[in-house]
């Protein structure tokens, strides 16, 4: 089984994905973005870094990929906290022109190599939520995050996801919920997930009595 978490940026994909290892006995592969030396300075000036950035990582999410998602399926089921395929939907914002057409031939060139997930678990949540969360996490890089920039991922998500046919997607929308502190809520998502992917049936919490 491989299965991948999704959302904007501060929605909680790599808290769910460790949450989620102990219920399915997964292993975990988890994003890593803090290496790409061009992303402070994207943050900064996006349409002089865009370029840069996005094919940082789009080389590093395809090595990171090619070699960890066989090598963990070899051996049990997987947890990501990204898809490859996410790669262009940043691009579709970050990118015009040639650029943009460059960055599409190269894409779909990496992409036929790269395996599809069972199943992405795409976690929706409010621009204004979604910038507390990211506020709150302090990370250095993130200091001037473009309120609108959250809001045309959130809008791009929600398009891609709605029309997204390559794999099975199930929508979860993570405001009303707190998985990293409620136990209910996580039993809630994993239920989700095991009805989606066949593996149990989801029922509803029953009505608290008076």
């Amino acid at each position: 089984m491989y299965l991948a978490i999704e959302g904007v940026i501060g929605v909680g994909k790599t808290s769910l994905a460790r949450l989620l290892q102990s219920a399915f006995s997964a292993e975990v592969l988890l994003e890593v973005f803090e290496e790409n030396p061009f992303l402070s300075d994207f943050y900064g000036d996006r349409a002089r870094y865009a370029f840069q950035t996005q094919l940082f990582f789009l080389l590093s999410r395809y090595h990171q990929q090619r070699r960890a998602v066989p090598e963990a399926l070899a051996s049990g089921p997987l947890v990501a906290d990204y898809t490859f395929a996410k790669d262009a939907l940043f691009a579709g914002i970050n990118l015009t022109g040639d650029e943009l057409e460059l960055y599409h031939r190269l894409h779909d060139a990496l992409a036929d190599k790269i395996p599809l997930p069972d199943l992405i678990v795409y976690l929706r949540a409010p621009t204004d939520l979604l910038m507390r969360r990211i506020a709150q996490r302090g990370r250095t890089y993130e200091t001037h995050m473009e309120r609108t920039y959250i809001a045309d991922l959130n809008r791009a998500y929600d398009d891609f996801f709605n029309h997204h046919t390559q794999t099975p997607v199930l929508m979860v929308e993570a405001e009303p919920l707190d998985f990293v502190h409620n136990p209910a809520d996580l039993e809630f998502v994993t239920a989700r997930i095991r009805e989606k992917l066949s593996l149990g049936e989801y029922q509803a919490p029953l009505p608290l009595g008076d």
